[in-house]
């Protein structure tokens, strides 16, 4: 019979529930068991021979089309990659550079002819790849990436070359030891009537090393040795002195050269080329967001066992020491990062789903597929952010147990402490989210410095559409419950909250555009934008909480189980009233909040936490955390 925990866990598993269950038994296996060790050779041995078995068992398949050897499932491969981040996150990092970055390179911007060589050798990891995009000079500014790959018509070649110290490629994963291919993202140049012409970031595969492992000729790679986390991923240098490589070797879906050197492609605007081309990346986004998101819900899994069996400070009433969960400030600590996981998890399920449905379709719709790129990039932001807060409250909550090593939250927090900058820094994603939204998913916008979309949003103050989620069929029965009276009841009333949130978003969006409108007047477009990006920052965080509030509203409607919808509905008036505790300097600036009415705010979060502390092992049981993967030896005694 169906428990509560079943109806919690089934209904925040969603859509890919039967692959996550599969996960969970995979990786009972003792092979996945979580370790610790800050030797680099022990876990890169560790994890090349997880890789090598889950290879062998196919896991790779489901993100490759069934034309090149896989099955086509893009939603079950991200999510294999999530679960992944329960075990061990270099495992998971491993996998998504191999399958995900280096696959996804081939399989999006190749041709025929590069799927047929090398998608199934990936799959089957006998061709073992890398993503050599960042470099030492430039990281989030991909287009100004320095490394060139220059045609040679005479040989039909590229010559590809890191002309300066900054254009040497770095921290990628792969790159130290396994890696023997590169996709190396350089500028592509070609040259007509003898002069060079730069056809912008183009992606070429690059031999790094043979298969003893000795450096190509040309090609200089170095290991970046130990870091912040991750001891299991090799991550490396690598610099390039005018190696040559075929000229089919360049990934030519959205550029290609003739032998005679001739380009062409079938985007004439090269800003637009370059981010179509990035655009069929997004799924490591989405995967580093949700892998991060799996690790944090691990932490407070082990940190709420903790909680329930720990004891400090004797009851004056019995003598009896109290459980720490039994006190407020514990559950404070604990339960607004379980609520916040609830609701991410439900939101980064319907951006999965997006994500899945799109890169299944023959013809992606090109504003939906903006729109899936400023929701990953809000979500991945919202997800690492929450991961790195979560981590380390649970290793805090611990005490000094969390502190040791056996108990996993630091490799934890370490392990995930990169995730807010690669794939995209946070700050850097999060005015992405922004300058979608004050430019109405405009067809050019792309193409737009900062100059030219300052100039556009100061100019169509007003026009923006307001864009639902899944939650779109409920959502007018949600808002029209709204409870304007100023008692303390209406702030659990899911209508109250909703329109706090909306009427938040709305304002910070327009009075954002109303300032670069004015600011534009009297300084140039750049310095417009520099003035405003903690108010671009601010409006895009508010259009990321409420997306996530309608994921988890549709997430409740989903769920059939009344024990289990009632519990979701406390943590869905626990995360909205948490992040209005949060932002609460600008409600009550703003006078959407009375003082008294600020006040009622923080008894309802107490309240919903009474309420929810008697299902406290509940909430985390349906987390779905393999026991083997706790691996806390706190625990256990």
């Amino acid at each position: 019979m169906a428990t509560t925990t079943d109806a919690l866990r089934d209904v925040l598993d969603g859509r890919w529930r039967d692959t996550k269950n599969a996960m969970r038994r995979r990786l009972q296996d003792d092979v996945f068991r979580p370790h610790y060790t800050p030797t680099t050779a022990i876990a890169r041995a560790k994890v090349a021979e997880q890789m090598n078995l889950m290879a062998a068992e196919g896991a790779a398949s489901d993100g490759f089309r069934t034309e090149h050897g896989g099955t086509g499932d893009v939603g079950a491969a991200i999510t294999m990659i999530e679960m992944l981040a329960m075990s061990d996150l270099s495992l998971m990092v491993k996998a998504g550079v191999q399958w995900g970055l280096f696959g996804g390179a081939i399989e999006n911007l190749g041709t025929a002819r590069h799927h047929e060589l090398y998608v199934k050798p990936t799959i089957d990891l006998k061709l073992l790849g890398c993503f050599a995009m960042t470099e030492t000079g430039h990281g989030s500014d991909v287009q100004s990436l320095e490394t060139t790959a220059t045609y040679d018509a005479q040989t039909h070649e590229f010559v590809i070359d890191s002309p300066t110290d900054s254009a040497r490629k770095d921290y990628i994963g792969g790159a130290a030891e396994t890696a023997t291919v590169a996709a190396v993202f350089a500028q592509l140049i070609t040259h007509e009537d003898g002069e060079p012409v730069d056809h912008g970031v183009h992606c070429l595969l690059v031999p790094i090393r043979d298969g003893d492992g000795n450096d190509l000729p040309g090609v200089t790679t170095s290991d970046c040795e130990y870091k912040g986390g991750l001891p299991g991923v090799d991550n490396g240098r690598i610099l390039f002195d005018k190696v040559r490589v075929p000229r089919e070797n360049l990934l030519n879906k959205y550029g290609d050269v003739d032998v005679d050197g001739t380009y062409h492609s079938p985007i004439e605007s090269r800003s637009r080329r370059f981010f179509t081309m990035l655009g069929t990346l997004i799924r490591g986004r989405v995967t580093v967001g949700g892998s991060a998101a799996a690790a944090a819900r691990v932490a407070l899994d082990i940190a709420t066992r903790y909680g329930l069996q720990r004891r400090q400070f004797s009851d004056p009433a019995d003598g009896h020491e109290v459980l720490i969960m039994d006190y407020l400030v514990h559950q404070r600590r604990l339960f607004p990062l379980i609520a916040r996981s609830y609701a991410l998890q439900f939101a980064q399920n319907e951006l999965v789903s997006r994500c899945h449905d799109l890169q299944s379709s023959d013809e992606p719709d090109p504003e939906e597929q903006r729109e899936l790129e400023a929701r990953a990039a809000g979500l991945k932001a919202a997800n690492t952010w929450h991961a790195s807060r979560a981590i380390q409250e649970s290793r805090e909550a611990c005490g000094g147990a969390g502190y040791m090593a056996e108990n996993r939250l630091i490799a934890l927090r370490a392990d995930t402490d990169v995730f807010t900058t690669f794939e995209g820094d946070n700050h850097v994603l999060t005015q992405l989210v922004a300058k979608q939204l004050l430019t109405a998913y405009a067809d050019d916008i792309d193409s737009m410095s900062p100059v030219d979309w300052v100039r556009f949003a100061a100019e169509t103050v007003g026009e923006r559409v307001l864009k639902r989620t899944a939650a779109e069929t409920i959502m007018q029965t949600i808002l029209d419950s709204r409870q304007d009276s100023d008692e303390e009841g209406s702030l659990f009333n899911r209508g109250t909250q909703m329109h706090m949130f909306e009427d938040r978003e709305e304002y910070l969006l327009s009075s954002v555009a109303r300032r670069l409108q004015s600011k534009a007047k009297e300084m140039s477009e750049f310095e417009a934008f520099n003035a405003v990006q903690d108010h671009v920052l601010h409006a895009a965080s508010a259009h990321i909480d409420r997306i996530v509030l309608e994921a988890f509203i549709a997430g409740i409607d989903a769920c059939t189980d009344e024990s289990a919808r009632e519990i979701l509905e406390w943590m869905c008036d626990l995360y909205a009233l948490s992040v209005i505790e949060d932002d609460k300097a600008w409600y009550i600036e703003h006078r959407y909040l009375s003082t008294e009415r600020a006040k009622a705010v923080t008894r309802g979060i107490n309240d919903r936490c009474r309420k929810l502390r008697p299902h406290a092992e509940t909430l985390v049981d349906a987390f779905g955390v393999p026991e083997q993967l706790r691996s806390a030896t706190m625990l256990d005694a």
